[in-house]
């Protein structure tokens, strides 16, 4: 049994593991919770929880338990780098630890490769063009093509895949997977010509106009925009503060759950082409009130400066979007778009066992 009253991020782990897939940081917490895992006063153990994997990340890189797939998203690192960093070695231990390269050698029969390579293989070589990422990993241990302890190779795997896709969008490189929703994985060359993917292109597109009519908008309709949003979020008391007194913020609004939990949000919008850089930061978490939580919205992204700024240990954490991230949410609450529900019949070919 799980120990009771664990850390925080001792209980994130144990919550991870029985997932088995990435989890938003308010559903890790609402599951700590529920299990008793982690003791906390706090108002806001969803954002302390965020705050708290989201610095151990930062502090321990490649070291940390946990990996961030997608924002908000987090899974547990398949490969944590366990040795101590160079710098608190001797110079004769440095000398003597092995090369990350040399970690990371395998016997030349070896037949294993990274996670996304053996789900691409075994994509290719299924009868089916789209398999679920369980099957996909079952089918790649089978063939031996991944070689890996952990106890959790599936969420290894579909957190990987993630990344990738993410990582490839931001820097519009050509995709190699498409995720057909529900866990269902197939490489991006098969659906080239199909409904599929020009269902995604166009969404795409459209995703694309709508970050740009919102950069075109005057600043007072986009800060009317974030308060609709907040309010399809569930937050009341929402209001567009004065610009004579707002202190550099911009909408405010409380979110309330169940009746007990009350959390005040106060917000600051920037409408801006270049990346908000750290003294944004800085003015936001001066500006907030008692017991207020921080977020900034921008339609452009944030520094590296920026980001560090926003978990830096012993001050208040404030939550960043950026302008991707506010699209889609925009997009889930139907706000300034339009879903039209498409049902696609698709034969699904279960894997041979």
């Amino acid at each position: 049994m799980p120990t009771k009253n664990a850390s925080s991020l001792n209980a994130a782990r144990i919550i991870l593991e029985q997932a088995a897939e990435p989890l938003h940081y308010g559903e890790i917490a609402k599951r700590i919770l529920a299990q008793g895992l982690w003791h906390t006063t706090g108002k806001t153990p969803d954002e302390t929880v965020n705050a708290r994997l989201a610095v151990d990340i930062k502090r321990n890189g490649t070291a940390s338990l946990f990996i961030r797939p997608s924002p908000g998203h987090y899974a547990l690192n398949p490969s944590p780098d366990l040795r101590p960093p160079s710098s608190v070695l001797s110079p004769t231990a440095r000398r003597a630890a092995p090369s990350p390269a040399a970690d990371c050698q395998l016997p030349s029969a070896s037949k294993s490769v990274s996670f996304t390579d053996a789900a691409e293989r075994v994509l290719e070589a299924s009868a089916s063009r789209q398999l679920h990422y369980r099957d996909i990993t079952r089918l790649a241990l089978n063939q031996r093509l991944l070689d890996t302890t952990g106890k959790t190779p599936e969420a290894t795997l579909y957190a990987q895949i993630l990344t990738e896709v993410k990582r490839r969008r931001q820097r519009r490189d050509p995709q190699r997977f498409m995720l057909l929703g529900k866990g269902m994985v197939s490489l991006a060359k098969w659906q080239a010509s199909g409904i599929a993917y020009q269902v995604d292109e166009a969404n795409k597109q459209a995703r694309d106009k709508l970050l740009k009519r919102i950069k075109a908008m005057q600043p007072y309709d986009f800060e009317n925009l974030v308060s609709q949003l907040l309010l399809a979020l569930g937050f009341e008391e929402v209001e567009v503060t004065s610009r004579s007194s707002d202190g550099g913020i911009d909408v405010r609004g409380t979110l309330v759950v169940g009746d007990v939990i009350r959390t005040r949000l106060a917000v600051q919008v920037k409408r801006w082409k270049n990346n908000v850089q750290a003294p944004v930061i800085q003015q936001v978490r001066g500006s907030l009130g008692t017991h207020e939580q921080g977020l900034i919205i921008t339609t452009s992204d944030f520094s590296k400066g920026a980001r560090e700024e926003a978990t830096r240990a012993n001050a208040t954490p404030v939550g960043l979007m950026n302008g991707e991230q506010l699209v889609e949410l925009l997009i889930q609450n139907e706000i300034g778009i339009t879903l039209t529900p498409l049902q696609l019949i698709q034969l699904y070919t279960p894997a041979t066992r």
